[in-house]
């Protein structure tokens, strides 16, 4: 079984110490592929470089609602212009986050609607974040629909699945649904989730899965650690994890525009 982690923030400061062995661990455990979010414009930059570098790896490239209010008076000349690199797949992380309003709410709205307007300009998918922001985020997605995208990580109820559903967006599952003490809404919603819709990733390294055994000393989350969302995933939607495995890739390829199975074989076995 070979996975996609469709969420990694390989440039937290939690994995300065060992990023290539946390690469070597990814491989090993059937991690073929690797999307790096962008939360802000150097981080992208800087994702791009590593990806050129790193066979199997790609990334998004956008700002961050929480990094709004930092942007600089360029930074979308800056993004577009990141948008022509092949290594980026996607625009974001952008969106709404109404819960920690690092950044004011109308700059967020601001900086998100320009993200929206510039995925339709480059047909590029948006890679979504929201929190506590559901309502406002809609109605910006009805306003300004993205021709594809994806929910990133997300932990809502069924109504909530079935409304970005409509928008024809993919869903990215974390080990948030792993959590016995919050994950009871995904936990049932996720069995509604149609099979050319489901995304797996691991947010590393946040929200290490609890169902993890044994749990790794230092409480990080890294990608090697996939197969265990992916075994849940399984068991709440009576799945075969084997197909679950093959969906999974081919949704992320069809999503992302990556490279076609045997290309991205060969290259990381070469890499």
């Amino acid at each position: 079984m070979i996975w996609c982690d469709i969420g990694v923030n390989l440039f937290s400061n939690q994995f300065d110490q060992d990023r290539a062995e946390v690469l070597e661990r990814a491989a090993q455990a059937g991690i073929g592929q690797l999307l790096l979010i962008g939360s802000d414009i150097d981080e992208s930059k800087q994702n791009v470089i590593f990806c050129r570098q790193h066979s199997g790896c790609f990334s998004s490239a956008g700002v961050h609602p929480h990094q709004a209010a930092k942007v600089q008076q360029d930074w979308l000349l800056q993004l577009s212009a990141l948008l022509n690199e092949t290594e980026v797949v996607a625009i974001g992380e952008c969106g709404l986050d109404f819960n920690r309003d690092f950044s004011p709410r109308p700059q967020q709205q601001a900086v998100f609607a320009e993200q929206l307007q510039l995925a339709s300009l480059t047909n590029k998918p948006v890679y979504l974040h929201e929190r506590d922001a559901f309502d406002t985020q809609l109605a910006m997605l009805h306003e300004q629909p993205p021709a594809k995208g994806v929910a990133h990580c997300f932990t809502g109820d069924i109504s909530q699945l079935k409304a970005w559903l409509d928008l024809d967006l993919y869903i990215g599952i974390t080990g948030w649904l792993c959590d016995e003490r919050r994950g009871a809404a995904l936990r049932d919603a996720v069995a509604y989730i149609p099979p050319d819709r489901l995304l797996l990733e691991t947010d590393a390294p946040y929200l290490l899965p609890r169902n993890l055994a044994p749990k790794p000393a230092s409480r990080r989350n890294e990608p090697a650690f996939l197969p265990a969302i992916a075994a849940m995933v399984a068991q709440l939607r009576q799945t075969d994890i084997t197909q679950l495995a093959q969906q999974q890739w081919q949704n992320c390829r069809r999503l992302f525009n990556t490279l076609p199975d045997d290309v991205l074989q060969r290259s990381l076995s070469h890499g």
